[in-house]
C-alpha cells in the first residue's frame, strides 16, 4: 500500500504516523497483519485476514 493511503488511514483514525511497516490490528489466527475492515449490510463492523481468510467482529 502505498505510503500516502497509508498516513491517510492513521490521519482518520487519530493515530499518529507509525512508519511504512506500521500494522494496527493483527489477526488472531494467523497474527497477519494484512486485514481489511469489511462493512456489513446491518452497519455492523468486521475485520477479514487477507492471508488466511479468517473473519471476526
Amino acid at each position: 500500500m502505498p505510503a500516502s493511503i497509508l498516513e491517510e488511514d492513521y490521519g482518520l483514525l487519530g493515530v499518529a504516523d507509525m512508519g511504512d511497516d506500521a500494522t494496527l490490528l493483527n489477526c488472531p489466527s494467523c497474527g497477519s497483519g494484512h486485514v481489511a475492515q469489511v462493512l456489513g449490510d446491518n452497519g455492523g463492523v468486521s475485520f477479514v485476514c487477507t492471508a488466511c481468510g479468517h473473519s471476526w467482529s
